[in-house]
């Protein structure tokens, strides 16, 4: 059934500024690469107090010089537990440190956590603070560093301060390690070009350059390029037509776009309406079920198809811009776009589309779905106006229920549209009342068809929404909280938005590199070598949801500690854990050194 439904009148949000903290530097996703010392940057010699056993990893310093030459800071951050264990003096370590530099050249800063496991301390890794204080020695963010290392430790602290993070695996580094993590290379050179070409993607300048008879995602016609800082374009229509989540994460790519055009009008499903009201830099919104992206979809119609070009051509759009999911075909709608008169089209396709596009964007696997929209803004010609920055955002927050109370409570969101993805109810429960045991205050949230789940999860212990908030309530709500803990939904995304922190309880059935919160404080927990592992199934394939289940309540109270989040009363000592620790049972983990 066709829904066409435009709101003229919807006002365009005022130009979006850098989030607190996060320094306003257009559209460059890293100013700053971290790199672990042991196994990374050298041969890892445990315990090594000895500048003449210093061996670097083959390509190092062709590696850090093309960094450097990139303008990119570099720092060194390391546990050396040697230090406490009394292995070897911070004179012998800094005479270590002295020979790495003289092999791979000068370090902006050193980061060095002195402790051992057992002392606390909130610097060694797993915890972020070397992360965080790498960050402020380089004069940056950590959403604006990637942390290269070859443990799971590396990964967790950087996923748990906000960063990126590549693991360059080695022969100390368990499968399960490398399963988790956001990204591998096989080795440190591989890295240092992922981040290269990762930086480069959301450059438009990057895709001006490129050959046209080689390397450069434009097909051959003379006016696929626009020319970037010249005149504004005019209507650009931009396209996301699938879930509220898939909206969300396409965000920065429309806010590129909006930079640089007069109007812009979105069109998107019915499941994406309420997160497409929730985007900066929309002016009007078209709302139509494409039955090729629709997951339940009606057959196809030739008359709702012959009233959808009509309707498009009424927009008058002098370009468009269609964001799509990995899996997804931009070819169908392009078709429609050309019959309604569009001039010149975007899109990402591996498929040979003829001459339904102008520009033929590609993307390699996993990367991050805002930083695919960005590349394919930016291939495009569009790109984010200087005060923004590589992040999502939303509209301002109305206030959230005042049944909420004071911000700082935890939000639980059991549910999700792909039941795959979603927590397991039983889990639900316990995470909720361990939550409440241990001080915090619980907000269960939920759709409207969630509301017997969200009922069972609160209990008495926790205040129920379930039902009873719009998206942009939901939002609210999340802005509100001191952390969110939820599976691969949505509110993981608007909790993304309003950089609160995520225990992401993360079903791998699609890579958490790609689809994982971005650039904001997480921690990840579950079995990423579960079995439904990338299969993209909606509903979970395996009887019992093992990727899940065996998560325990312990494991988000150690994560919730990991990423600083502490109910406002302790009744006491915590039973499970401690606040720099390894969540128990979770993917990462890895030497002690």
């Amino acid at each position: 059934m066709r829904q066409d439904q435009v709101e003229p009148d919807q006002r365009r949000s005022a130009r979006v500024c850098a989030g607190a903290g996060e320094a306003a530097s257009g559209p460059v996703l890293f100013d700053a690469v971290l790199l672990d010392r042991d196994g990374t940057l050298i041969e890892d010699v445990p315990y090594n107090g000895d500048p003449e056993k210093v061996r670097p990893v083959p390509g190092a310093r062709a590696a850090l010089d093309r960094l450097r030459a990139a303008g990119l800071r570099l720092a060194v951050v390391t546990n050396q537990s040697g230090l406490a264990r009394g292995l070897f003096t911070e004179e012998r370590m800094r005479a270590v440190h002295a020979r790495v530099e003289q092999l791979l050249g000068r370090f902006d800063a050193w980061l060095v956590c002195p402790h051992d496991d057992g002392d606390g301390c909130g610097c060694r890794k797993p915890a972020p603070g070397l992360v965080h204080a790498a960050a402020r020695e380089l004069g940056t963010v950590p959403a604006r560093c990637v942390l290269v290392g070859d443990i799971g430790r590396d990964m967790t602290a950087a996923l748990a301060a906000g960063a990126a993070g590549i693991l360059v695996p080695t022969p100390v580094t368990r499968p399960q390690e490398v399963a988790a993590a956001p990204q591998v290379a096989p080795d440190l050179p591989a890295a240092v070009a992922e981040i290269l070409r990762r930086r480069a993607a959301v450059d438009p300048a990057t895709w001006r350059r490129a050959d046209p008879a080689t390397d450069r995602s434009a097909t051959d016609r003379p006016d696929a390029l626009r020319q970037v800082g010249g005149r504004r374009a005019g209507t650009v229509l931009v396209v996301r037509a699938d879930s509220a989540g898939d909206v969300l994460v396409t965000g920065p790519g429309i806010r590129a776009v909006a930079a640089d055009a007069e109007r812009v009008v979105l069109l998107c499903g019915p499941r994406g309406r309420a997160a497409a009201e929730l985007l900066p830099g929309v002016d009007e919104i078209i709302e139509h079920r494409l039955p090729w992206i629709d997951p339940a979809p009606d057959p196809v119609d030739p008359t709702d198809m012959t009233a959808l070009t009509a309707r498009l051509a009424a927009v008058g759009a002098d370009e468009a811009v269609v964001f799509t999911s990995f899996h997804q075909s931009p070819l169908p709608l392009a078709l429609l776009l050309r019959l309604a008169g569009v001039r010149r089209v975007s899109a990402i396709s591996d498929d040979y589309p003829g001459s339904l596009l102008d520009v033929r964007h590609r993307v390699p696997a996993g990367v991050p779905e805002p930083e695919r929209a960005l590349s394919l803004a930016a291939a495009a010609g569009f790109t984010l106006a200087a005060p923004d920055g590589p992040a999502l955002r939303l509209r301002p927050a109305s206030a959230p229920p005042p049944e909420v109370g004071a911000p700082g409570y935890v939000v639980l969101h059991p549910g999700s549209a792909a039941q795959a993805r979603g927590c397991p109810p039983e889990l639900a429960v316990r995470i909720v009342r361990a939550l409440a045991a241990a001080g915090h205050r619980v907000v269960v949230t939920g759709d409207p068809g969630e509301r017997e789940l969200t009922a069972w999860v609160a209990g008495d212990v926790a205040v129920d929404l379930g039902g009873r908030t719009s998206l942009a309530g939901l939002a609210a709500t999340v802005a509100g909280a001191g952390a969110v803990v939820v599976g691969n939904t949505g509110p993981a995304h608007l909790a993304a938005a309003h950089g609160v922190p995520v225990v992401s309880l993360f079903a791998p059935t699609v890579p958490f590199g790609q689809w994982g919160p971005w650039r904001v404080p997480t921690v990840r927990l579950g079995d990423p070598e579960a079995p439904c592992r990338d299969t993209r199934a909606a509903r979970c394939p395996v009887p019992g949801h093992p990727c899940l289940s065996g998560v325990e309540p312990g494991q988000v109270l150690d994560a919730l500690r990991l990423l600083g989040v502490t109910p406002p009363v302790r009744p006491g000592p915590p039973a499970v854990g401690c606040g720099t620790g390894v969540p128990a049972g979770a993917s990462i983990g890895g030497s002690s050194r």
